[in-house]
């Protein structure tokens, strides 16, 4: 009997082992994508993951795949990918997170999509995130994106869809892209893998000017081999087996980069529990704060603003559209330029700070909180106050973004569950470079401490063992 014959549904399956099946002709790439077209149908209702789902066009990229003579060097051969809104599909128009700053249908693949076809994904669809990608949980007019983990909560921000997608398992594995922790936050929000890398690993090209060189393209998974494999799509590059890490030093803080706002316990508790499994796999940890200058706060709100102005300006997308809180946002942005507190300069002192922090301290990678605080509620964000939306955004996710303003790879990984179900993370963080060595830990981890690899309940079909 052939493996197809009796497995109900490929629905569950990590993208490996997808892959894996379609390249030994267990199962075609069209069965794949019709499976996962039937649980979207059946779950997005109520998770509003998906911008768009793109049917009929996606059983058709699978029957080409299907079609193809060399499957074996098709790394996703035949594995359903969602894109985050904000990066070119061809044929599909660019939502940007609502439909004020809808551009119009794209002619051509932004590169990473590009890449993931050539690798052998299918794109299922297109994945909802805040107006611009400004915040830390996805909402519009048109719907509020919730956490499969709790319906009541958020999934994050920005990359919120795709973080939802993949923790119900609407898609095994989900593009997004990481500004400010855009990857990072709803990775620790759903219990995903999340990777943003380095500045320069992946082709970003996104917008006016990357976010002034903030954002990186990267993955969202629930195991660390599909997060490798996606990193390495996107980056270029030809997957590589991920080796175990030997004896690492590895600087623990717990230190905010915001003042005034701390972890609360189970975020302090997870960062506990990660220095356990560190120390299990026979690694050194060590106490070692950055000292985050009272001034990179002021110039990350700066850039943050800035970039939302630099990007309506570019677009000439009329301000009078777009919602309250980004106006506001985007005024400041203005203002922020015209006072010169946008300053590549600043950027680049803090990059060289942040690279001689594991010289100084002899650390390879340092360990943080992921989140400080629980995800906030999921509904009703795109229609309040700007001041409301800086001030949650900022207490409940402040360790993030000084990574993206050094341009330094760093990750989140699943270390448990909260007291209220929620799943714990952690943030590493490495040096220029430092990305397998990232995900090597990060499987250390699951090695010795299996995460749910989807929120309690999803997906709502009997899960695949191949």
């Amino acid at each position: 009997m052939a493996v197809q014959d009796i497995m109900p549904t490929w629905v569950g399956a990590t993208a490996k082992q997808i892959a894996r099946g379609v390249r030994r002709g267990d199962v075609s790439a069209t069965q794949v994508v019709a499976d996962h077209l039937d649980h979207v149908a059946t779950v997005d209702s109520e998770l509003a993951a998906f911008r768009a789902v793109r049917g009929g066009e996606a059983v058709t990229e699978a029957e080409k795949v299907d079609e193809q003579d060399d499957l074996a060097n098709l790394p996703l051969a035949g594995v359903p990918v969602a894109v985050k809104e904000n990066t070119p599909v061809a044929g599909l128009p660019t939502w940007n997170g609502s439909a004020a700053v809808r551009t119009s249908v794209a002619e051509a693949d932004h590169e990473v999509v590009r890449r993931l076809r050539g690798a052998g994904a299918v794109i299922l669809g297109v994945t909802r995130m805040p107006e611009l990608g400004l915040w830390g949980s996805t909402d519009d007019e048109t719907g509020s994106t919730r956490n499969p983990w709790d319906l009541t909560r958020t999934p994050g921000g920005s990359s919120g869809g795709a973080a939802a997608a993949v923790s119900a398992g609407l898609v095994p594995i989900a593009h997004g892209n990481d500004g400010l922790g855009s990857i990072r936050i709803p990775a620790a929000c759903c219990g995903l893998v999340g990777l943003k890398p380095g500045r320069g690993v992946v082709p970003c090209q996104l917008g006016a000017d990357d976010w002034f060189g903030l954002a990186e393209h990267g993955m969202l998974a629930t195991t660390v081999a599909d997060a490798a494999v996606g990193f390495a799509i996107l980056a270029g590059r030809r997957p590589e087996t991920l080796v175990p890490p030997q004896r690492l030093r590895v600087g623990v803080s717990l230190r905010s980069p915001v003042v005034g706002v701390q972890p609360d316990a189970p975020n302090r508790d997870a960062v506990t529990t990660a220095g356990r499994l560190l120390a299990a796999a026979g690694h050194d940890t060590l106490r070692a704060d950055p000292v985050y200058p009272t001034a990179l706060g002021l110039q990350g709100l700066a850039t943050w603003f800035a970039a939302a102005a630099v990007e309506v300006q570019a677009s000439g997308v009329a301000r009078g559209s777009l919602q309250r809180r980004s106006r506001r946002h985007i005024a400041l942005g203005d203002w922020a330029r015209r006072r010169g507190y946008v300053r590549e300069a600043d950027r680049a002192a803090w990059r060289d700070r942040s690279i001689g922090f594991f010289a100084d301290h002899g650390v390879d990678l340092l360990l943080t909180p992921a989140l400080a605080g629980t995800p906030p509620q999921a509904d009703g964000w795109s229609g309040r106050s700007w001041r409301s939306n800086i001030l949650t955004n900022v207490r409940y996710a402040p360790y993030a973004a000084p990574w993206n303003m050094a341009g330094l790879p760093a990750l989140v990984v699943p270390v448990g569950r909260r007291p209220d179900g929620l799943p714990a993370a952690v943030q590493l963080v490495g040096p220029p470079g430092s990305e397998l060595l990232l995900l090597g830990v990060a499987g250390q981890f699951e090695l010795a401490a299996p995460w749910p690899r989807h929120a309690p309940g999803y997906p709502r079909v009997p899960a695949t063992t191949p």
